[in-house]
């Protein structure tokens, strides 16, 4: 588990006790997405979700505090069980690549966060940091339900 700051990019790396195939099944069965997606006590609500390059990702957080987030995905790029790039529209934009990493039955996941402008970056890179550590935590207890 490891966080990382440079250039408007957050990258958090996890070494996750899963297949590389499962873990991005995780990424990509929209039933299983949303069972682990956002930070600690958030929950999902999806209307769309066309995954193939150009798709969109439609979907609503619900936070813990009651107050509704709607999000807008374009999935740009999807190479089975080794990348995911997506790009984040308004009201934060950013690219988000997911690399998947095989490791003898285990997966290195990278999770990569570009922000399109800095000013947006230093406004929540302290708290995208920890949500994002919170998403893959929730990620792990997932997976770990799916292991035979």
């Amino acid at each position: 588990m490891a966080a990382m700051m440079v250039n408007n990019e957050i990258v958090n790396t996890r070494e996750l006790d899963a297949p590389q195939e499962l873990v991005f099944q995780a990424w990509t069965n929209p039933e299983l997405l949303a069972r682990w997606w956002g930070p600690e006590g958030f929950t999902n609500t999806f209307h769309e979700f066309d995954l193939r390059p150009g798709g969109s990702w439609r979907f609503i957080m619900h936070g813990p505090d009651g107050v509704d987030y709607p999000n807008h995905i374009i999935f740009n790029e999807i190479v089975p069980s080794e990348r995911i790039v997506l790009d984040h529209l308004p009201d934060h934009e950013f690219r988000l690549t997911a690399t998947f990493e095989a490791l003898e039955g285990r997966t290195r996941l990278t999770f990569r966060q570009r922000f399109k402008s800095a000013e947006e970056f230093e406004r929540i890179k302290a708290f995208c940091t920890k949500a994002n550590e919170q998403n893959l935590d929730r990620l792990e207890a997932v997976l770990a339900g799916l292991a035979v």
